[in-house]
């Protein structure tokens, strides 16, 4: 929600300000210069990226917008599902988890933990990381793996995020096109009424005005954001796939969840308290 919060500051501070410099509100508002700028900024994004790249977009804007899944409870979760998985194969060999990943989400081991149960990709990375575990790769080879599909998933989302951006850079000079467009409208009513021209330069400088605002105030800003959101997504990713790793490198539950628990960032990571008391959870299950 802070994407949309930040946006919502910006326009309201741009409007505040227009409105106590004497501003009327209706001046601003021209949608010829609206379907102009953004029609032409769609087509461009459109022209410029391949159609899974525009679908990366909208799916990243549609998750940004709802608040993305990298916050310190989905980490906790992610925790005690892990330590849970572990303890069942420290008991009955990784062989165990074959009926587990069998059901995927609906699996009641999952459903105890909706953040991950819940999220498709988070789903489909962690069961695959556990399958290549389970089918015998060690810690190197496994490694090797999660990276390769970590690096995959990092380029494409830097694919859209570009994409977002270089419409964020088109959008002044999209402005200035409405702007001369408007001013191309003026010229064949100069010998009008004084009113009826200055409304009409008026109009095209709102054009100019729109598409500085929409790069800098709206599609930039939600590119940066996405570009975060995406940083973020993969570092949950690196700290489960280090702690499979880790685990199938022959490391003991607890020790394996302590060691990943130091690699978390500063917002996300439970402290040793903190861990200490979410393993006892687990434990107390069975």
């Amino acid at each position: 929600m802070l994407p949309i919060v930040g946006i919502i500051v910006v326009i309201a501070s741009v409007l505040t300000g227009f409105s106590m410099a004497g501003g009327h509100m209706h001046a601003l508002i021209h949608p010829s210069e609206i379907v102009t700028i953004g029609g032409a900024a769609l087509g461009a994004m459109i022209c410029s990226s391949p159609p899974k790249v525009l679908k990366d977009v909208a799916k990243g804007l549609i998750t940004l917008l709802k608040g993305g899944n990298v916050g310190k409870q989905t980490y906790i979760q992610a925790f005690k599902l892990l330590y849970e998985l572990f303890r069942v194969a420290r008991r009955d060999g990784m062989l165990a988890w074959e009926s587990i990943l069998s059901e995927g989400h609906n699996s009641p081991v999952f459903q105890k933990y909706p953040k991950i149960a819940h999220d498709h990709h988070l789903m489909e990375f962690v069961t695959g990381a556990l399958q290549g575990a389970m089918e015998g790769n060690d810690g190197p080879s496994l490694q090797a793996l999660l990276d390769t599909e970590i690096h995959v998933f990092e380029s494409e989302h830097h694919d859209a995020v570009a994409a977002l951006t270089r419409t964020a850079d088109g959008l002044p000079g999209f402005g200035i096109v409405a702007a001369v467009l408007g001013i191309v409208v003026t010229m064949g009513a100069i010998g009008g009424p004084v009113e009826e021209i200055g409304h009409k330069v008026g109009a095209a400088l709102v054009g100019t005005f729109l598409g500085i605002l929409m790069s800098y105030g709206l599609v930039g800003p939600l590119a940066g954001a996405m570009d975060g959101l995406g940083h973020e997504e993969a570092a949950l990713q690196k700290t489960i796939a280090a702690a499979i790793v880790g685990f199938a490198g022959g490391g003991s539950p607890r020790a394996v969840m302590d060691n990943v628990r130091r690699g978390c960032g500063s917002g996300v990571r439970p402290s040793s308290k903190e861990l200490d008391e979410m393993l006892k959870e687990v434990d107390a299950q069975k």
